[in-house]
């Protein structure tokens, strides 16, 4: 066996009946899910408004359970266990507080879209109310390069495990993965995304408490945290981390932990400003909770990369010198680092096939329910800022519809042959991961001032995003050479290189925008935007049925013909309707939830990126056995409290509604056995 490969742990079999199986498995249930929905409650699948916003009716739980399944990437479980293998205790850290900033900023976001475009589908339809075609389209180019590239990672980084781990047919597995989720997609639309959100985030979390009890309870190998100090220090003398303080990968002093820190800051507030899956879960929001579904969500999400890759990340390691790790007596290549291979063989290591097996499961959940919310995303914006906005805007809700399955199946397909053109070129899911920020960090303050700053110019905002880009490029191409010597894949994939790049595109985007816009300022008035769908039936609920409500009159006549009484689920839906229909009539309601999470996400960000690192990396200290145990103590509370929020949460919000669901039920089925 060569240095370079593996034999598979698993057979070609398991890595199938995972894709296949478990992706049919949820088709068939979202079938059941949706006809349920469609029977039981006000909200039917077969309108555009419940297909692609939820009809605006989504609790904070199933919020915060949705962000923290968009934000759990291939790459959150794979990256982060990279950078714990390659800086130590520094990296999960890291990878987490740097990327949970933007959640918490984004909540502010979620109040704007509240105050300034209830009605809005996309962030994008903002941008064109408010700026025009051109502008539109310069931001449409932007979303849709973010949507592609994060899709394209979460096939290639899920892709190269499920090769490494079972042997299947890369390319079979990067076609393979997001067709069954296209399938359930398209049954069930954005509530389907959510319910799929829920379960799926559940079995990670689960998997998630079974590697950490294992690795630091009982596993023959670690067993505990003092075995895992004493394997690590070896390790540092073994194989010392340039840049750490004594080459110890027990230190939050980290100079490589830093660049990467500041790498995952700017390349994660691109991909979350600009995400229109971000955006869907404000608007499928409703109006008073959004705040409380991105807090609980950045913090629910953080327990993920940082819980993994503090068990799975250092556990590989620990283990690298240990017969039973897959590459011993070799060390791990730089390709297989790069391409997230450190949680694979972490867990062969620790748990053979089962480890394997868990794995594999939990990467596949993690990929699909991402993978979900890039296609109901990326159907919504072709659907309606390409289709009904420049090809036929008088579209009824039927084609509308009509359009969205397809243009969820159309970037299946993209996503996947994206995927494949990456691997097929040499590009792993590391590099795209750090080049992604520089490509399109230029347009994430163009993007929240289209929305909070009334003062942005239309020139402001096309010069940011367009400098931006190419400000990130230029860094990027020559920090690279004037450190390499040469332009190639490892070159650019450095990390000085994509952080001046990523710095650059982010900074210079900001600078352009607000410069240009402040030396003659708009005064846009945001009425303007609150004018967007505003006769849709869903803002007000007693107004006039539109062509939309076809099914639920026809609905409500057989109800009324057969003397049927209207459903105590759809009277608490319809409640719940009006009491959202106030806020939106009286925007200013929403100022003090704006205040509110603007303080917060501030203090938050400052508490986790600067109040708690920093001491540790200043004065270089080193953990001592009994820190590095409460440190692990503190991982596994978070997952817990994470577990709490995005598995108990959503059903003791809903327990009403499950109640009264149950009762009609059970009245309809005693009703027709006698």
């Amino acid at each position: 066996m060569s240095s370079t490969t593996v034999a598979p742990i698993l057979g070609q079999g398991v890595g199938y009946g995972v894709v296949i199986g478990i992706g049919a498995f949820f088709t068939a249930l979202m079938a059941f899910i949706s006809w349920a929905q469609n029977r039981y409650t006000r909200y039917s699948t077969k309108t555009s408004e419940e297909f692609n916003t939820a009809s605006r009716s989504i609790k904070p739980g199933l919020i915060a359970c949705g962000v923290v399944s968009a934000w759990t990437w291939a790459a959150t479980l794979l990256q982060s266990a990279t950078v714990a293998y390659e800086y130590g205790i520094s990296g999960p850290f890291w990878y987490a507080a740097g990327a949970t900033v933007q959640i918490f900023m984004f909540s502010v976001l979620a109040v704007k879209v509240k105050q300034n475009a209830p009605m809005c589908h996309t962030f994008l339809e903002i941008v064109y109310k408010r700026y025009g075609a051109v502008t539109h389209c310069v931001f449409i180019c932007f979303a849709l390069a973010t949507n592609i590239l994060v899709a394209s990672q979460l096939l290639l980084g899920g892709s190269a495990v499920v090769t490494a781990l079972t042997g299947m047919n890369v390319y079979a597995a990067v076609f393979l993965i997001p067709t069954g989720v296209c399938a359930y997609v398209v049954l069930g639309g954005l509530r389907a995304t959510f319910l799929c959100d829920y379960s799926h985030t559940l079995i990670v979390m689960i998997i998630i408490l079974y590697f950490m009890f294992n690795v630091y309870t009982k596993n023959p190998l670690i067993g505990s945290t003092d075995a895992m100090v004493d394997l690590l220090h070896r390790a540092s003398e073994l194989r010392p981390v340039a840049g750490n303080t004594d080459g110890s990968y027990l230190t939050m002093k980290s100079n490589g932990g830093l660049i990467f820190a500041v790498i995952q800051l700017c390349s994660g507030m691109g991909t979350v400003f600009l995400d229109q899956g971000y955006w869907q879960r404000a608007i499928a929001s409703r109006p008073k909770t959004a705040v409380q579904g991105y807090i609980l969500g950045g913090f629910a999400w953080f327990a993920i990369p940082f819980g993994f890759a503090t068990t799975l990340g250092l556990a590989a390691v620990a283990l690298t010198d240990n017969p039973a790790y897959p590459t011993y007596p070799n060390k791990m290549t730089a390709s297989q680092i790069s391409s997230g291979l450190s949680a694979a063989f972490g867990a062969a290591a620790l748990l053979g096939k089962s480890g394997s097996i868990a794995l594999l499961i939990t990467l596949f959940m993690a990929v699909t329910s991402s993978s979900s919310s890039e296609l109901i995303a990326v159907s919504s914006i072709l659907t309606f800022d390409i289709y009904k906005t420049y090809v036929k805007p008088r579209a009824t809700p039927k084609e509308l519809i009509f359009v969205s399955h397809v243009m969820i199946c159309f970037f299946g397909l993209v996503m996947a042959a994206f995927a494949s053109i990456w691997n097929a070129v040499g590009v792993d899911l590391g590099w795209l991961f750090l080049v992604m920020g520089l490509i399109i960090g230029g347009a994430v303050f163009p993007a929240a001032f289209t929305l909070c700053w009334a003062g942005q110019t239309k020139f402001g905002a096309i010069a940011g995003c367009i400098v931006g880009l190419a400000a990130g490029l230029i860094a990027w191409l020559v920090q690279a050479q004037r450190e390499y010597g040469e332009l190639s894949v490892a070159s650019t994939g450095g990390s000085y290189p994509t952080l001046a790049g990523n710095m650059a595109a982010v900074l210079t985007g900001l600078i352009v925008s607000f410069g240009i816009s402040i030396i003659k300022p708009d005064h846009f008035d945001f009425t303007i935007t609150r004018t967007i769908n505003a006769a849709s039936p869903v803002a007000t609920p007693n107004s006039e049925p539109s062509e939309e409500d076809e099914e639920a009159r026809e609905k409500d006549a057989k109800e009324q013909e057969s003397g049927a009484h209207e459903l105590p689920t759809e009277i608490a839906e319809d409640k719940e309707m009006m009491e959202d229909a106030e806020v939106i009539r009286n925007p200013r309601s929403l100022q003090r939830t704006f205040m509110f999470a603007l303080i917060l996400s501030c203090v938050l960000s400052f508490t986790m990126d600067f109040i708690i690192p920093m001491p540790m990396f200043f004065t270089h200290y080193i953990f001592s056995k009994g820190f590095f145990e409460g440190w692990v103590v503190i991982s596994f509370l978070w997952v817990f409290f994470a577990l709490f929020t995005c598995g108990i949460l959503p059903i003791v919000e809903t327990w009403q509604f499950w109640k009264l669901l149950y009762r009609e039920i059970f009245a309809m089925g005693r009703k027709a056995t006698t």
